[in-house]
């Protein structure tokens, strides 16, 4: 009789190992997923609360406040001036970062700022206003939300 020694793994357990990987994958890209959104609302907040700040310099340096996220970003060339202060990143002034879409408009009283994710229930399941309050209110769905959606606390 031969004594074979045996090397690496058959063919069933080979199975099994990607079986069970497959398992706790299925398990962890939901929670993953969950994550992923939970931190592009949280840095869609952040962003808010940039503009608000670029708003408050922008309005002390210009008498009052930008009417869209152009006048707050950086110029194309040269200084900067009142229709491109260079307050903000220029890929928030375009209107897109985070997984949001940024809108900056002007208003009688001051301004109004929406930001609702790129794609509902992939990069954001949370839509988000805020103005010269500076109270940011959510609302939870794919509406967008306005003066009377809900406070953030």
């Amino acid at each position: 009789m031969q004594n074979r020694k045996r090397r690496g793994f058959s063919l069933i357990e080979l199975l099994i190992v990607i079986a069970i990987i497959l398992i706790i994958v299925a398990i962890a890209a939901p929670r993953l997923d969950k994550a992923r959104m939970h931190s592009q609302e949280m840095a869609g907040i952040r962003q808010i609360q940039t503009l608000h700040t670029a708003q408050t310099q922008y309005y002390s340096q210009y008498g009052r406040y930008a009417t869209s996220l152009a006048e707050l970003g950086p110029p194309a060339s040269g200084q900067p001036s009142p229709t491109a202060s260079d307050l903000i990143p220029g890929d928030l002034a375009l209107g897109t970062k985070t997984g949001y879409v940024f809108q900056l408009q002007g208003t009688p009283t001051g301004y109004k700022v929406t930001a609702n994710p790129q794609v509902y229930n992939s990069t954001g399941r949370r839509c988000f206003f805020s103005d010269q309050t500076l109270v940011i209110r959510e609302n939870w769905g794919a509406e967008p939300a306005t003066e009377q959606s809900k406070e953030i606390k």
